[in-house]
């Protein structure tokens, strides 16, 4: 099933400011919030998917993904992102948003399971890289394996922090819960809120000897290979997010994510533009006059093509479908070959006696075709005569 689209998921537009997104997910959540809907998947799944959507919309660099490729952007088939709705656990959303609904909002009015409740360790941080990459696997995907240097999940320890399990006492201010609960007289009568245990930090669980190898973080820092599956289509300066790939979480909390930018590198003999392909093709004069066939550079290989005779400087050919895919989409584009016609600068007494019967001649003379044409023309209004012709 094809997800929906966030803003209609959140009931905003894309011009819609932060504050009116944020405040619009906080009114979806609250109607869609378990405690409300105790037993009730569908709302479960609402609220999820909402959370999901905020996620994407209140940051600013994957609202920009999110614009310009739609799901695909930030995660959507291919790997990348958040995952779906189904894939997002009850204590991220609200370790992660559940600061949007105010200190108590859920504790006061639902009983505490949203705004307090035991949780696991920090979050890890985010994991930002930069990965370089050719014509050839910007083209087709690749696979890519990488070394990154980053918190990784104490082995000694399994990322409890504790020298060993005798070492993990439940919390005593809170009796094992991560949250502590009071009961308010207003006049609208009692009420009852519910706080994080200041005790243990809402873990539940206190630590009474530190596990030495990671000193109680529960991580080290460390090396980690990672393979990665780039899809096909990518763009200089695009950035990839995989969940859960960044650094580990303190105390068994949640792994950040990877970032990946992405750093086109250079062609030795290609250039591009969007999604063409550009080769400069330098010829002879006698080439150019007499015509010729050759062999150009590819982003896969080579390919063949022939320059007519009276081949003008200038002129463009197109080698349909030898350019770049674009990024999760059947579209492609196509390479361009600009023919560079070379004037020879040291020339030998007898080539230039051959010139010399030759300038005066007709056949050498512009026509009045090339009096027509603008000096100012560039190469891309090139272009469109050749996709226009």
């Amino acid at each position: 099933m094809s997800k929906r689209d966030y803003y209609e998921i959140l009931s905003v537009t894309k011009t819609s400011a932060a504050d009116e997104i944020k405040k619009s997910y906080r009114k979806i959540a609250l109607q869609f919030h378990p405690d409300r809907n105790p037993g009730n998947k569908d709302a479960e799944e609402k609220f999820k998917e909402a959370a999901e959507a905020y996620e994407v919309l209140s940051n600013p660099d994957k609202r920009a993904q999110y614009d310009r490729f739609g799901h695909a952007g930030v995660g959507g088939n291919s790997g990348f992102g958040g995952g779906g709705p189904g894939g997002m656990r009850m204590e991220d959303i609200f370790q992660n948003f559940g600061d949007i609904f105010g200190n108590d909002m859920f504790g006061s009015v639902f009983g505490g399971a949203g705004g307090g409740g035991r949780r696991q360790g920090t979050r890890g941080a985010n994991l930002r890289i930069k990965l370089k990459m050719d014509y050839g696997e910007i083209a087709n995907g690749a696979n890519k394996k990488i070394k990154v240097k980053k918190h990784i999940t104490c082995v000694q320890c399994s990322g409890n922090g504790a020298k060993d399990k005798g070492s993990i006492q439940t919390c005593g201010s809170c009796g094992g819960s991560g949250q502590v609960r009071r009961v308010t007289n207003t006049f609208l009568g009692q009420m009852q809120t519910v706080t994080t245990c200041p005790t243990c930090s809402g873990e539940g669980s206190t630590i009474t000897q530190k596990c030495s190898n990671c000193k109680g973080e529960g991580r080290v820092y460390g090396e980690e290979t990672l393979s990665l599956d780039i899809p096909a289509g990518v763009q200089d300066g695009m950035q990839l997010s995989m969940s859960g790939r960044g650094n580990a979480g303190e105390r068994g909390g949640p792994p950040g994510d990877l970032l990946l930018l992405v750093e086109e590198e250079k062609h030795e003999s290609l250039s591009r533009h969007d999604l063409d392909v550009i080769y400069q093709l330098h010829i002879s004069f006698p080439e150019a006059v007499l015509g010729m066939q050759t062999e150009v550079p590819t982003i896969d290989g080579k390919a063949k093509i022939k320059v007519p005779a009276g081949t003008q400087s200038g002129k463009i050919f197109r080698l349909k479908g030898k350019g770049f895919p674009a990024f999760q989409s059947y579209e492609k584009g196509d390479e361009l070959v600009e023919v560079n016609v070379w004037s020879p600068q040291n020339l030998t007494n007898e080539e230039k006696d051959l010139l010399e019967k030759l300038k005066n001649s007709p056949n050498f003379k512009p026509g009045p075709e090339a009096k027509q044409e603008r000096e100012e023309r560039g190469f891309f209004d090139k272009i469109k005569d050749v996709f226009g012709s």
